[in-house]
């Protein structure tokens, strides 16, 4: 009996380890998840892809909806929160503009270049840009034009990555503020075309 006694001694923290152990991945967990968005906020080479397509028709001939996809001017009053779109050669813009997906505001920088021109049927256009803290965003589009119905079928494929705090928020609501962005700038380019000059 008297040995015996060190044994059920030696049972009874092991007994309320067992009963202590469930909380243990509660605990864990919140600093888990607050190391990887630290990670992805840090380092920002965990990139979301995200990608968009779509067609608009235009009431423009392709020659002139060509004219005003290459003005820096028609672009700069047609994207939303736009600050700046200059020209600085043949195919090189510098861009500014201010963003706002869900709770994350920034002022992007960034540069824009065309590639792959074929006046007046199209062109490829790609950049890259910086958000601060809300992190980075690259990748490009393919736009093709067509004449259709007495005007203009534009068609756009994008392919983009997007890195930082914005990437946290989701694909789904990027995917969301993204098509918002695409319908607000045809809406107002739609009506750049018709204007003269």
């Amino acid at each position: 009996m008297i040995r015996s006694a060190p044994a059920l001694l030696a049972a009874k923290p092991r007994a309320k380890a067992q009963e202590r152990s469930p909380p243990m991945p509660k605990v864990l967990s919140p600093s888990g998840v607050d190391a990887l968005y630290l990670m992805l906020e840090n380092d920002g080479e965990t990139p979301m892809a995200m990608t968009m397509n779509g067609q608009v028709q235009l009431p423009a001939s392709r020659e002139v909806v060509w004219a005003k996809l290459n003005d820096p001017e028609v672009l700069k009053s047609c994207i939303p929160g736009s600050e700046q779109f200059e020209k600085t050669s043949e195919s090189e813009f510098q861009a500014v503009a201010t963003v706002k997906v869900g709770p994350v505001k920034a002022r992007w920088k960034g540069k824009v270049r065309l590639s792959d021109l074929d006046p007046p049927n199209g062109y490829r256009i790609s950049g890259e840009g910086e958000g601060g803290a809300a992190g980075f965003a690259k990748g490009g589009a393919k736009v093709s034009l067509s004449d259709k119905d007495g005007g203009t079928l534009l068609t756009y494929d994008v392919e983009a990555q997007i890195g930082g705090k914005l990437a946290q928020l989701g694909q789904r609501l990027i995917n969301s503020a993204a098509k918002k962005t695409a319908d607000d700038f045809f809406v107002k380019f739609a009506a750049a075309v018709t204007q003269p000059g």
